[in-house]
Order: C-alpha cells, then structure tokens, then sequence
C-alpha cells in the first residue's frame, strides 16, 4: 500500500499567463505558495479475488475491468500514461473540497502519479512529477488548465514560477526570513463561499479570450514584479502586498464576466469595509475559496462580518507532494 499526501495551493500573482496559449507567445509568471491543506491519495494492488480489475474511491465509485472503461479522467489517462498493467484499488481523500480554486484537480494529478510511481519502484523528481502531470492535464485529458497548479503541488512552499522560458517552466523559490513568512501568513485570511463552478469551465472562456486581453495580461506580469520587490524589500510595509492583491483582483475581474458575480462581490466589499487591505477569488473564478489580506489586529471584525462564511486557517507548506506511507507486503 502507498499513501502519497499533495498540498493544495494559493495563487497570489500572475494567474492567467500561465496558461500556454499565453506564455509560449509572450511568457508568464506567478507568486504562489503551497498551504498544510492536503489530497491524499491511497494506491494498493487489488487482490485477484473480484470480476473487476480496478475499484476506485473519488467522487465516482467504479468497479471496471478495463483502464478505458474508467470514467474518472485523471485516475485513467495517469494509469495510461504510466502503462499500469496490474488490478488496483484507488481511494482519494481531500481536506478541503474540489472545484474550490485551491488547484484540487491538479493536486490529485500529481499525487496519483506519485504514488503510482513508487508502485513501480521510481522516484520521480519534482520537476518531473510537474511536467508530467501538466502533459496528462493538458495534452491527454485536454484539460483547459494552466501550468501552476501542478508545479505547485510537486514543489511545494512560496515561489515565483517563470512560463516560456529557455527552461519551459522556472522555479525559483522566494527565500525569506521566518520570521517574515510567518508575518505574511498571519495577514491571510481564507473564507469559503459555499458554492463553486468547474474551473475547467471558467478557464475556457477566460483562454478564449486572451488575444483580447493582452492589456490586462501583461498588466498582471508587471505586480508579480511590484510584488516581488515587496516581499524582498527590508523596508517596505507588507501592507503593500495586500494593496497589490487588491488591483490583481480589480484586473482579473475584467477577463471574463464569469469570474465573479453579485455575491461575491458583496463579500468582497464586505470584507474590505470590515479592515481587509485587498484580497481575491482564488482560481479560475465563479465561487470556491477568497482570500483576504488583513492586519491581525482587524481579523475579528472581518471574521465577524464574514460570519456566514466558513473560515478556513492554514499555514504555508514547504514539501510539496510525498509519499507518506509505503508497505511493501
């Protein structure tokens, strides 16, 4: 049996030029951290005693005896890609739900492929294990997704991603003091909406535009720039990064009408009212998870005002997607 454990994510810049439409023309960047919010994923080989050769737990139950007969995409174009030619029981656990903006979809990817991996006695590297995970997505699944989300998860902690470059894809981790990222991490606040809408969905409309939206694209490159003088400046308020999220969200917002609506608004405006410096929707758009960026000292009056709302604390995670449990019996 093998548990491969994934972090979710949060994006703070440059969601958009991520995806490949956009940075293999003009290239892209993002500002995001992993969070100790994790999917787990459980892979054990099924023993020969059933008429099915793959049982799987997602949010399908399926007992198939074929890969092509499997309905959930990931589970069968990983179990492709990886040539898998044994029975396996498949069981998935999140600690938040999907189609939440926090890149679930991508997190499993790259956690099943983890696991799947060690089953066959490899150990991929990150790099890897995101690559590949970014192939099923986008090339065998035909997923519209960008790039960040998988490199995210198989990373792990607080980094500035590069799209289009020499390398394909750039990590550069934003090396801070503790002290400061604990700084930074007690000014985020999360709140869950209660509703969500197929990133998939959002990201399709959003891709379907951006020839018209090269403004507002490489207007995001420019505050993944101005926010990265802010988490590197000795002297700047980090006040600032939160002012900065604030005119990203004012940006994104003008990329597709599906990426906010009237509720999500009013939560945003109260929020703002209630002390928060900036925030935004998390992930392609249209419901899930919003993110503040709040002193701490105004944090209860936003809980307050907020209150309708699940609050959701995190800490940042520094790993990135490991095998936290391998019995070889």
């Amino acid at each position: 049996m093998i548990i491969s454990r994934t972090p979710l994510r949060i994006s703070f810049f440059g969601g958009g030029t991520d995806y490949p439409a956009w940075y293999r023309q003009r290239g892209g960047s993002v500002i995001s951290v992993s969070i100790n919010k994790f999917c787990l994923i459980t892979v054990r080989e099924l023993p020969p005693f059933f008429e099915y050769n793959f049982r799987i737990r997602c949010y399908l139950n399926e007992e198939v005896s074929s890969i092509d007969a499997i309905k959930h995409p990931s589970v069968r174009e990983c179990l492709r890609f990886m040539q898998v030619r044994r029975g396996l029981e498949i069981l998935h656990s999140a600690d938040l739900p999907s189609r939440s903006g926090l890149g679930s979809s991508s997190s499993f990817t790259v956690g099943l492929l983890h696991a799947l991996y060690t089953l066959m006695y490899k150990m991929p590297t990150k790099r890897e294990l995101a690559l590949n995970a970014i192939h099923v997505e986008q090339e065998l699944i035909q997923e519209h997704v960008g790039s960040q989300d998988q490199t995210v998860a198989a990373f792990g902690g607080l980094n500035r991603i590069d799209f289009g470059c020499p390398q394909h894809i750039l990590v550069r981790p934003i090396v801070l003091p503790p002290e400061k990222l604990d700084l930074l991490c007690s000014h985020l606040m999360l709140f869950f909406t209660g509703f969500s809408r197929t990133a998939s969905d959002v990201a399709a409309e959003q891709i379907k535009q951006t020839g018209d939206k090269e403004k507002e694209l490489l207007q995001m490159l420019d505050l993944v720039e101005e926010a990265m003088a802010v988490l590197l400046s000795e002297t700047t308020s980090l006040d600032e990064f939160g002012r900065l999220l604030h005119e990203q969200w004012l940006i994104k917002r003008q990329m597709t009408h599906l990426i906010s609506n009237a509720r999500i608004d009013d939560i945003y405006a109260a929020g703002l009212q209630a002390g928060a410096l900036g925030g935004k929707l998390l992930g392609a758009g249209g419901g899930g998870f919003i993110l503040f960026f709040v002193r701490p000292e105004q944090q209860p009056q936003v809980r307050e005002v907020l209150r309708d709302l699940l609050h959701v604390p995190f800490r940042f995670d520094y790993v990135g997607s490991q095998i936290v449990y391998y019995g070889n019996h």
